[in-house]
């Protein structure tokens, strides 16, 4: 019998809450029931990542689902912050966005985002693009401990 993998911690950071339950519908119709936590701003992601305020007790996530463009700190800067910080730069990042701008593409890599998907605008696409994309992190890639 083959070993399931065990599940993982995922940040989604996602200010359209269309977009956010879509994503975390698709994640958990995987094969793997993933730890999912969701914020809705960059700020929150900081917080979160930092552990402070409300997210005082939260966990380090195995990888990242970011949003481009969110209220109050985007996904650039949050990019930026997380690879700029000792304690947070290893964590994977998937940039997760509507945008298909060259300039976002080439940016969101100049900052070692991981990988860089577009949203597809088909339902049915969008599910399977969420669920390779936790196959691959989840039952491909050998994340780091935590």
């Amino acid at each position: 019998m083959q070993n399931q993998p065990k599940p993982i911690d995922i940040l989604l950071a996602e200010d359209s809450e269309t977009d956010a339950e879509l994503t975390i519908d698709a994640l958990q119709q995987g094969k793997i029931r993933n730890n999912i936590h969701h914020v809705w701003d960059g700020e929150e992601v900081m917080q979160f990542l930092r552990k402070q305020g409300k997210y005082e007790g939260a966990v380090r996530p195995d990888l990242i689902l970011l949003d481009l463009n969110m209220p109050k700190l985007d996904g650039r800067s949050v990019l930026k912050e997380i690879r700029s910080d000792v304690a947070l730069k290893a964590i994977p990042v998937v940039v997760l966005t509507t945008s298909s701008q060259e300039r976002d593409i080439h940016e969101s890599y100049g900052l070692a985002a991981n990988n860089y998907i577009v949203k597809p605008v088909d339902l049915t696409q969008f599910f399977s693009v969420i669920q390779s994309v936790q196959d691959f992190w989840v039952n491909v890639v050998k994340l780091p401990q935590k």
